[in-house]
């Protein structure tokens, strides 16, 4: 049998390898423009496994590299978003704990990523556990959070997202409050629905007696696998539900994205050029794309 010399892009490795190289180039060599003022995100779902905190990252870390400056404040006590971010959150790192409890200011507490120069997190560490309870018996418990990133605009972070845990709770309550804006992602599972109209109860219960300004701006179809019928049926429920709030861009259910946390990689760092890394590239376009019409004030 006769070896046919084969350069590396013929294989499917080498195809992948220039594909994530096109990812990577592309996406530096475009600057998404500024929004008109900072936005923060409270990322919620009570339900667990939904992609919260995979879709804070990623999208953090896609806003990045497309040169925003962005930070991740992780309010889950599993700390996972700090974890796949590459930030230190051993006992006793400064965390988002001792700024939610008013221990130290958030500047004190602020990590900038391995990654990338504009990718900056808040971490989470194990002492996050016993804040509920802590901030049951404090003054103002449900504003504590919005006081101590009061600061937050000094630092000229373009998006700010809070990862909240699958529960609702004083730390999501305390996310809610701290922010205008929401962003909620759904599985294309079934009983994806389930559960997220207590989360909306919940949202116009805060945005009439604490914030106001909280409204639910965007949702993000995650974990969609196009070979069934159901995802199809979850992703037209969702949209028929919450209209022109669902982006475009759906992430796909992937392995990659699953695998990178464990090994403290955004996908974009883990698999640039995977479908996963191009879907979190493109919502985060389209969520860049939204800044201008949020109807907020210009800074």
């Amino acid at each position: 049998m006769e070896w046919k010399d084969q350069t590396v892009g013929d294989t499917p490795i080498g195809a992948e390898a220039e594909r994530a190289v096109r990812v990577l180039h592309g996406a530096k060599g475009r600057q998404l423009p500024r929004p008109p003022r900072q936005r923060v995100f409270t990322i919620a779902n009570q339900k667990g496994g939904v992609g919260k905190t995979t879709t804070a990252v990623n999208v953090a870390a896609a806003l990045a590299l497309q040169g925003l400056k962005t930070l991740v404040i992780d309010l889950d006590p599993q700390g996972n978003a700090s974890t796949a971010l590459g930030i230190e959150h051993r006992p006793g790192t400064p965390s988002s704990y001792e700024v939610l409890i008013g221990e130290i200011p958030v500047k004190d507490a602020l990590q900038q990523s391995a990654y990338s120069e504009r990718l900056y997190c808040v971490p989470a560490t194990i002492d996050l556990a016993g804040a509920e309870i802590e901030l049951v018996s404090m003054v103002a418990r449900e504003g504590r959070l919005r006081n101590a990133l009061a600061t937050l605009e000094e630092y000229d972070f373009d998006y700010v997202f809070i990862d909240c845990p699958p529960s609702l709770g004083l730390l999501t309550i305390n996310a809610l409050v701290a922010t205008p804006e929401v962003l909620i992602p759904i599985q294309c599972e079934y009983y994806a629905l389930e559960g997220v109209g207590q989360l909306l109860r919940n949202i116009e219960m805060v945005k009439s007696h604490l914030n106001p300004l909280l409204d639910v701006t965007t949702v993000v179809l995650t974990m969609y696998d196009g070979r069934t019928k159901l995802a199809d049926q979850v992703a037209d429920d969702v949209r028929s539900h919450f209209g022109a709030k669902v982006l475009r861009t759906v992430i796909p259910r992937s392995v990659k994205v699953s695998e990178a946390p464990g090994y403290g990689m955004t996908i974009l760092e883990y698999d640039p050029g995977s479908r996963g890394a191009m879907s979190y590239l493109d919502a985060s376009r389209e969520i860049a794309e939204r800044a201008h019409t949020t109807g907020k004030e210009p800074r």
